[in-house]
């Protein structure tokens, strides 16, 4: 049966249209109720920054970036500022942050703290979270300031290793401890410093990166040494025997003479025994317990070479001999265990009846006599030089010395003041008058026909001597040498009286004769006269200036062999008249 129009179409079609009217206001309802959402939280947001966001505990919320910025700064944790602790090796130390480059920027922790975002979702969204936000603040880092601030750390704790020692000053061991050596790594210690900051309230030290260097020799070796060897050595003096005689050498002494050395990590000692024997305060004590040799003292007789006094036998203590005897008593305490005996040996005189022959001294080669006004000083110097010289053995190709025979001339050497020349004038000085003994061993020598290797002759001529034909000695200055190249050994003998001292050399003519030959003065030239001051001032007449030659001509079987020539210049010898002083020791009145 067929459908009515009127029950198929109009009810479907009305039937639709209410449901997409309804779908229509539900979402107008939405985007109302929405739009409503955005604003309220846009209100809620406030200028740039969401209510509710803090920096490490700095409210900002509602604030724009640059009031941010300025609460950010005048309310800045103390944590920002605080200095961070640190610890180099075993020191603690502390850092400026700022100094060191380590700063919050708060600009750019304002923009990070700013909203992110402004759309519809975000906006809504905050609407309906807690409100509370924590933003972690942006760090600034100046690498340079942290290279400058790690560089004064290193600089301040930084430390040299250093090797412990003992040595041994004025009779005390002193010790030096071992030090650890430790370098700052700078590098990794800027590192650190970049990752502490910043340093939390009560935060413990940073330990900062070093590099350590431990010392060679352990401080635990440096204790062992001190107290088995070093302090022992030094506890006192040591006394040594021979026979009935002593001698003490004392602790300062033997403290000059003990070195050191680290052997492999093991401090050793050792004793200069060579430097000990050679030290005055050993030497002197130890010349009077053995006693050298005595030589014979030897004279002319009927025109031979005897021998007047025989000699005797010394006893001598050697390096080695010392050393032994010292070593053992240095690691002892208490003066009887820090006494023992040193060896000794016997030592022959060189010069004896029995070597007289074979030594080849059979005559006397030369001798020669100087004389001189008598005088208390001529007498004591002279005599003094003489007693040094006398005996004097001098061996083939050896150089013998004034200076070094007679020695310094000092009172502790036994010579006094007297007159001597002196930038062209007499005056009082040590020693005045030794030059009387030059000039008769210069002679003596000149005669024997031996080698001159140094000597000098006086400023100005002086009359008692032969001109050309003297010598003066300076100590430290001037020396009178010569050089035996007779081949057989040369025996002085030197004797002095109150006015005259005579010089002899005994041994193996080389020449039958050598002979002196003095050449015209030449060259004069006149004094003037010049006052002089002060208590050495010494008058002197005048005496012209000149040159002259002497010929030196050897012999043998009366036909001349060699000749050799000496010039000498003598100056003026100005007359020297003393201004007297009102006070004594004033030279400039």
């Amino acid at each position: 049966m067929p459908r009515s129009t009127t029950d198929l179409d109009p009810t479907p079609r009305e039937g639709r249209r209410p449901r997409l009217r309804t779908a229509a206001i539900a979402t107008g309802v939405v985007a109302v109720a929405a739009g409503g959402l955005y604003v309220a939280g846009l209100v809620a947001t406030g200028d740039d920054i969401s209510a509710g966001t803090r920096v490490d505990g700095v409210d900002i919320g509602g604030m724009s970036r640059s009031e941010a910025e300025a609460r950010l700064t005048a309310a800045a944790p103390a944590s920002w500022k605080a200095p961070i602790p640190v610890k180099v090796g075993d020191r603690a130390a502390t850092v400026d942050p700022a100094s060191a480059g380590l700063t919050v920027d708060v600009a750019k922790t304002a923009d990070r703290a700013a909203d992110p975002s402004r759309d519809p979702v975000t906006v809504v969204g905050r609407l309906f979270s807690s409100g509370e936000r924590e933003v972690r603040p942006v760090y600034a880092y100046d690498e340079a300031k942290t290279r400058t601030a790690v560089a004064e750390l290193a600089k301040q704790n930084d430390r040299t290793v250093r090797e412990g020692s003992v040595a041994f000053h004025d009779g005390k061991a002193v010790a030096t401890q071992s030090v650890t050596g430790s370098k700052l790594d700078t590098g990794r210690a800027a590192e650190s410093l970049r990752a502490a900051y910043p340093a939390a309230t009560g935060a413990a030290a940073v330990t900062l990166p070093v590099q350590v260097t431990e010392p060679r020799l352990p401080a635990a070796e440096v204790s062992r040494f001190l107290d088995t060897y070093a302090k022992p050595a030094v506890s006192g003096p040591v006394t040594l025997t021979a026979g009935s005689e002593r001698l003490r050498i004392s602790a300062a002494t033997l403290s000059d003479h003990l070195t050191v050395k680290n052997d492999g990590g093991r401090l050793t000692a050792s004793l200069d025994q060579d430097a000990l024997l050679r030290d005055p305060d050993v030497a002197r004590p130890l010349a009077s317990l053995t006693g050298a040799p005595v030589e014979a003292s030897l004279g002319v007789r009927d025109g031979k070479v005897v021998v007047e006094s025989e000699g005797r036998p010394g006893h001598e203590v050697t390096a080695k001999a010392l050393g032994d005897a010292v070593r053992p008593l240095l690691t002892k305490s208490g003066d009887a265990a820090r006494t023992a005996p040193v060896a000794t040996k016997v030592t022959e005189p060189g010069l004896t009846s029995a070597s007289l022959a074979r030594l080849g001294i059979t005559e006397q080669m030369s001798t020669f006599t100087v004389n001189f006004p008598t005088a208390p000083y001529r007498t004591t110097n002279i005599g003094r030089a003489a007693e040094l010289i006398n005996g004097s053995l001098v061996q083939p190709g050896e150089v013998w010395s004034f200076n070094k025979t007679v020695g310094e001339r000092t009172p502790d050497n036994g010579f006094v003041d007297g007159t001597m020349i002196l930038d062209g004038s007499y005056r009082s000085a040590p020693g005045g008058g030794v030059s009387a003994m030059a000039t008769t061993v210069y002679n003596a020598m000149f005669f024997a026909g031996v080698q001159p290797v140094e000597h000098g002759a006086h400023s100005f001529y002086i009359e008692r001597y032969p001109a050309g034909r003297e010598a003066t000695v300076a100590w430290g200055q001037l020396d009178l040498k010569f050089r035996n190249d007779t081949g057989k050994p040369i025996y002085i003998k030197a004797s002095a009286t109150d006015h005259s001292v005579t010089v002899s050399f005994l041994g193996t003519k080389k020449y039958d004769s050598v002979e002196a030959v003095a050449g015209p003065r030449t060259n004069i030239t006149q004094p003037v006269k010049r006052e002089g001051t002060g208590e050495a001032c010494v008058p002197q007449p005048p005496l012209e200036g000149f040159d002259t030659t002497v010929d030196r001509v050897f012999k043998n079987d009366g036909v001349e062999v060699k000749r050799e020539t000496y010039k000498t210049h003598y100056t003026p010898r100005d007359e020297v008249t003393c201004k007297p002083t009102t006070e004594k020791g004033d030279a400039s009145r």
